[in-house]
C-alpha cells in the first residue's frame, strides 16, 4: 500500500475532508429530470460580458435556438433549452451573485423541436482548427468544472504562447459531487474524442488525464481506451482537495509551477474539465449547443439523492422536489461544501452552465468565530503557500494595503484554511471582503 501511495500524483498542501459525502450518489445512475414548465435563462452563465438577449416577449423559439448573443471576445452564447414561447425578457436573480441580470424566460410547449442546423451529425476528421473553434463558440461551451470560462477563448492562446499539453481534469475533488464521475462512466469515448478535438484545435500533441484514486473503475476504462495512443496519458492521483484546481493539477501531473495570478498557458498547458470535453464533442460532432448538464442533488436534506440530467434554466425547486426535499433543511448550497455558494431562496434559483451540484443540509452547524490562536494549520493546508492566518487578521482590520503585501490576490478561495481552523475563523469570507474593497478602491482610482 505504501508503494502504491508513493506512485500517486499529488501536490503540496491541501486537505482530505473526513466525510466526503460521495457515497450518497456514487452508485446513482444518471436520471433525466422531467422537462420544466418554464425555464429562466440568465444571460450571465459564464466569466466575461453577459450575453445580449436577441428575442422578445411573444417570440416562439425552438430548442437549441440562439436567444442570447455573446458580447465581445470573453463571453458566451446562450441557447433555448426547450421549445416554446418567450413570456418575458426581464431581470432575474443570478444564483451565484444574487444580483439581478437579464434573463429570457420561456414557457415550454413540450414539442421538443430542434432549431434549424442544430443537432445534425457531421464528419469531423477534416475540420480545420478554426472550424473546430467556431463550432465550440457557436455552441456556447464554457468550463463545466465550475469556472465557466468560455472554452473558445481558452482554445485561442496568444501567439507568443506555445501550448504543448492539454490537461483534462477528472479529479472531481469537491466533496459530495459525483456528476463528473457518472459522466465519465457513461460517456468515456465521447470525452476522449472531445479531448482530441481540443488538442487538434490548438495544435497540441500531448495530453494528460488526471483521475483520483477513488475512481479506479473510471481510471481503468480511460486507460484502456487510450492504451494504443502514446500521446495521451492517464494518471492516477491521490485523493485530496483541491486536486482538480488548475495549479495543483498541473503541478501533480506535469510538475510545472506558475504563480497563482498567472494562467496555465504560462507553462505551456491548458486545463479542461471532462464535462467540457464532452460538451465540445457534442458541439463539434453534432452542432449541439450547451443546453443541459448533469447536476448532483445530494445531502441529508433530500430523501432521494440523484444525479439528474437537467435542462439549463430549470427552477431549483423542481430538482429538490424530485429528490424529495425534507422539511427541516437549514442550508442549500450551489456546488459543494468547500467552494459552493449558499442560497437565500430556492424560489428564484435556477440551474446554469456552472451548476454541477446542489447540496442540501438539515443539520448545518453554525460556528462561533474566535481570535486566531496562531496554530499554523491554515498555513500547512494552503495549496498556494500563503499565510491565511495573517491575511484574515489584516482583512478583518480593513488593512487592505497589508493584505496586498501578503498576496491576498493570489488566494483562490478554495476554503482549505477555513476547514482546518480550530478557531472557526471565516478566513475565506474575510479575504473575499478585502478583495471586493480593493476592487472598489481601484475603480475609484
Amino acid at each position: 500500500m505504501t508503494l502504491m501511495k508513493s506512485r500517486l500524483k499529488t501536490f503540496l498542501g491541501g486537505i482530505h475532508p473526513a466525510e466526503d459525502g460521495k457515497a450518497l450518489t456514487l452508485d446513482k445512475q444518471k436520471t433525466t429530470l422531467p422537462l420544466p414548465k418554464t425555464v429562466y435563462l440568465v444571460m450571465s452563465q459564464h466569466i466575461g460580458a453577459p450575453a445580449k438577449p436577441i428575442v422578445k416577449k411573444g417570440d416562439v423559439v425552438k430548442k437549441g435556438q440562439l436567444v442570447g448573443d455573446a458580447q465581445g471576445f470573453i463571453s458566451a452564447h446562450v441557447h433555448a433549452s426547450v421549445s416554446g414561447k418567450v413570456i418575458d425578457v426581464a431581470p432575474w436573480p443570478h444564483p451565484v451573485t444574487g444580483m439581478k441580470c437579464p434573463a429570457v424566460i420561456i414557457e415550454n410547449s413540450g414539442e421538443e423541436v430542434w432549431a434549424e442546423d442544430v443537432n445534425v451529425a457531421s464528419d469531423t476528421d477534416l475540420l480545420s482548427s478554426e472550424e473546430i473553434r467556431r463550432r465550440i463558440h457557436t455552441a456556447g461551451i464554457v468550463g463545466l468544472g465550475g469556472a465557466t470560462f468560455p472554452t473558445h477563448v481558452k482554445l485561442t492562446p496568444p501567439k507568443d504562447k506555445s501550448i504543448d499539453t492539454v490537461v483534462m481534469n477528472g479529479a472531481e475533488c469537491e466533496p459530495y459531487l459525483t456528476c463528473d464521475y457518472r459522466l465519465m462512466l457513461d460517456k468515456p469515448h465521447e470525452i476522449i474524442e472531445g479531448l482530441k478535438l481540443m488538442m487538434r484545435c490548438i495544435g497540441c500533441k500531448k495530453a494528460h488525464i488526471g483521475i483520483e484514486e477513488n475512481k479506479r473503475d473510471v481510471y481503468a476504462i480511460f486507460r484502456d481506451i487510450v492504451s494504443k495512443d502514446p500521446d495521451i496519458k492517464v494518471d492516477l492521483m491521490e485523493v485530496k482537495y483541491p486536486q482538480g484546481a488548475e495549479h495543483q493539477l498541473i503541478k501533480a501531473l506535469l510538475n510545472r509551477e506558475f504563480k497563482p495570478t498567472q494562467l496555465p498557458l504560462e507553462v505551456g498547458a491548458i486545463v479542461a474539465n471532462v464535462g467540457t470535453a464532452f460538451a465540445v464533442y457534442e458541439a463539434v460532432k453534432f452542432h449541439r449547443p450547451l443546453i443541459e448538464r448533469i447536476v448532483t442533488v445530494t445531502g441529508n436534506g433530500v430523501e432521494n439523492p440523484q444525479n439528474f440530467l437537467v435542462r439549463l434554466g430549470t427552477p431549483v425547486r423542481q430538482l429538490l422536489e424530485e429528490a424529495r426535499l425534507t422539511a427541516d433543511v437549514n442550508k442549500i448550497i450551489f456546488g459543494g461544501p468547500m467552494m459552493g455558494i449558499a442560497q437565500g431562496s430556492i424560489d428564484t434559483a435556477v440551474t446554469i452552465k456552472g451548476t454541477g451540484g446542489i447540496l442540501v443540509l438539515r443539520d448545518a452547524q453554525r460556528w462561533e468565530s474566535h481570535a486566531c490562536i496562531r496554530c499554523g494549520r491554515c498555513v500547512d493546508s494552503c495549496p498556494y503557500g500563503l499565510n491565511p492566518s495573517e491575511l484574515s487578521i489584516v482583512c478583518e482590520a480593513k488593512e487592505f494595503d497589508q493584505a496586498l503585501d501578503n498576496n491576498v490576490m493570489e488566494c483562490k478561495e478554495c476554503g482549505c484554511c477555513s476547514y482546518v481552523c480550530p478557531a472557526k475563523r471565516p478566513i475565506v469570507h474575510l479575504i473575499k471582503f478585502a478583495k471586493s474593497e480593493i476592487a472598489k478602491r481601484k475603480m475609484k482610482g
